[in-house]
């Protein structure tokens, strides 16, 4: 039976190590602050918000939301962003997604300060990522290279396979494992005989929001797995693969919750904590 990766343990053992970084830069005058641009009525997009916030008041970090209403225009966006760009007691900056259809995420992302890009994913953060570069990195890729080292689960030589190809999670991961040296797939909805590709993978990832999408028979005997899914069904929280059954062939694996997710806030604090650092010189 697979060991689990408890991502919630690891998260508060990184939140204690956090709180210290911003004690000590609260100590120099200087307090992180991080603004979240949330438009519309999303409810899990709220959820989110708000989940964040609390972590940030644990870690000392200050955290202003600007909810916008459903109908905001592009414009009234684009000048919020170039505002808290220019402002320079603010130090990190994300566009909560999705936003309504009428709203180009991608013109506001373009549009974030890189050195105030919390999420990691302005065009020139996402192409320093890609040329071993990169000084803030997507908080769920980064969240999961941090876990498998925490457990000493070397990627260096690993066939790993990644279902999902999203700016989010699937294409930065694939950039942060090739950088610890491992042979990288990405599987995505198109893929053909996705079975076949993921039982050969040492280190297989799923981030597709689709239910139990993972069966044990998908799986090599040994294998880690990472599940980066978040799915109700039945008014319950499970991920993309089938925990009970894939965990008896797993090495290791994730669980949702309590796996990748507390991870991914935790990582936003953390990019959240080092752009302060480096716009301070610390």
């Amino acid at each position: 039976m697979g060991k689990v990766l408890d991502g919630k343990t690891f998260a508060n053992l990184l939140g204690q190590n956090l709180k210290e970084k911003v004690k000590k830069l609260k100590d120099e005058g200087i307090t992180p602050h991080f603004c979240v641009i949330n438009i519309g009525d999303n409810p899990a997009s709220k959820i989110y918000v708000r989940t964040k916030k609390r972590r940030a008041e644990k870690m000392g970090i200050i955290q202003d939301i600007y909810q916008m209403p459903a109908d905001t225009k592009q414009e009234e966006a684009i000048a919020l962003i170039d505002k808290l760009n220019a402002d320079p007691a603010i130090n990190g900056l994300m566009v909560q997604l999705p936003a309504p259809k009428q709203i180009d995420t991608d013109a506001l992302i373009e549009r974030i300060d890189p050195n105030k890009d919390a999420d990691g994913l302005t065009p020139a953060n996402i192409g320093h990522l890609w040329m071993d570069k990169h000084f803030v990195e997507p908080a769920t890729a980064e969240g999961i290279i941090a876990l498998l080292k925490h457990y000493e689960i070397s990627l260096e030589g690993k066939n790993v396979v990644i279902i999902g190809r999203s700016n989010i999670v699937g294409k930065p991961l694939a950039a942060l494992m090739l950088e610890q040296n491992a042979t990288v797939t990405i599987a995505h909805s198109r893929t053909k005989n996705l079975g076949e590709i993921t039982k050969k993978a040492d280190v297989l990832v799923s981030a597709t929001g689709q239910a139990f999408l993972v069966k044990a028979d998908m799986v090599k005997d040994g294998a880690v797995v990472v599940d980066v899914g978040m799915n109700h069904v039945d008014g319950k929280l499970v991920g993309d693969v089938d925990f009970d059954n894939v965990k008896e062939k797993a090495s290791y694996i994730t669980p949702v919750p309590g796996g990748v997710g507390p991870l991914t806030v935790q990582f936003l604090m953390e990019a959240v904590v080092k752009l302060t650092r480096r716009q301070n010189d610390r």
